[in-house]
Formats: structure tokens, sequence, C-alpha cells
């Protein structure tokens, strides 16, 4: 299970006084008013950054840090991951799963039949779809509602689900 799950990609700088525009990957941009750090992934390693300051524009947050005061300052960290640790992510809410825990995990119909491997998770306006490939790489296209996923356990890495009429065909 990760320890760290990624809230937002720094993708540019905001003016000159070291701010940054950040794309949220998290479902509720709003919760950066409340994280007082993040965590930068700078593919070497970690480092904490207190956020100093959270505005919003468009589809975009523009974060402050404390002690990045220039452009200069912060550029570099262009196209990084901001990451939160597990203890301050947003609590889940039932039959709720962060996605990072639902990739790789092996779904098998009620029927006992292993579909395949959990790939990614498209988020749609009215429900999450899970994407499976099947051992012969091929796709298939579950609806996360709660007719068709019966059981998902993070520890044993399995996701049990009914296969709704029509989905393989």
């Amino acid at each position: 299970m990760e320890q760290f799950l990624r809230v937002g990609v720094i993708s540019s700088t905001h003016g000159v006084r070291g701010e940054v525009k950040v794309f949220p990957t998290t479902d509720d941009p709003a919760r950066f008013k409340k994280l007082k750090k993040v965590i930068l992934d700078t593919k070497q390693g970690h480092q904490t950054l207190e956020v100093q300051g959270v505005k919003f524009f468009k589809n975009m947050v523009i974060l402050k840090f404390k002690g990045y005061d220039n452009i200069n300052d912060i550029e570099k960290y262009k196209g990084m991951d901001l990451l939160v640790s597990r203890e301050d992510a947003v609590p889940l809410g039932e039959d709720e799963n962060f996605i990072v825990d639902l990739i790789d995990m092996t779904v098998v119909t009620d029927q006992g039949e292993t579909l395949g491997i959990l790939v990614d998770v498209m988020q749609t306006g009215a429900n999450d779809v899970y994407v499976v490939e099947t051992p012969q790489k091929k796709e298939i296209l579950l609806p996360a509602i709660k007719d068709c996923i019966l059981d998902v356990n993070v520890e044993e890495k399995r996701m049990l689900v009914h296969v709704l009429e029509g989905l393989l065909d």
C-alpha cells in the first residue's frame, strides 16, 4: 500500500513571487485550504513544503510555499507531483477507496473466474468506471456501482465483481 497519495501536479509558476499553479488530482480541490504542508516528489527524494497561501483560479489551485519568494526559487519544480501522507488524506466514506489502492488488483467474478487486473479508473460524471485488462490484453470496462462491484479487499488486492449482462459482449 502506498504511503503517500498524489493531490496535485505543479504545472507552472504564477507571477514572480514564488507561487505555483497546481493541477489538482484529488476529487476535492477545496482540500488544499486545509493543508498545512505537502510533500514535493523531486524524483531524487521527498521534500516537505509548508503551505503559506492558497487561491483558486478556474480549474487550478495556486499555492504559495513558505520560504519560496521568487520565481527562480520555484521554477525548477514544474511538472513535479505534490503528495500527502495517508494520515493527512481526506477521510474516506463507506465504499470509497483511493485509486492508487485499486490499481493492480486482481478482479474475480462471483462465478470464480479471474477476469484480469484493474489497470485504470476512469472518472465520469455519474460513476467511476474500472478498466480491467484480461490475460489476453483486452480491456473490460466495469461500472463502479453496487450491482457490479460486490467486494473490494484492499489488503488482499482483490475485487469481487458481478458481470452485468452485455458487459463482455
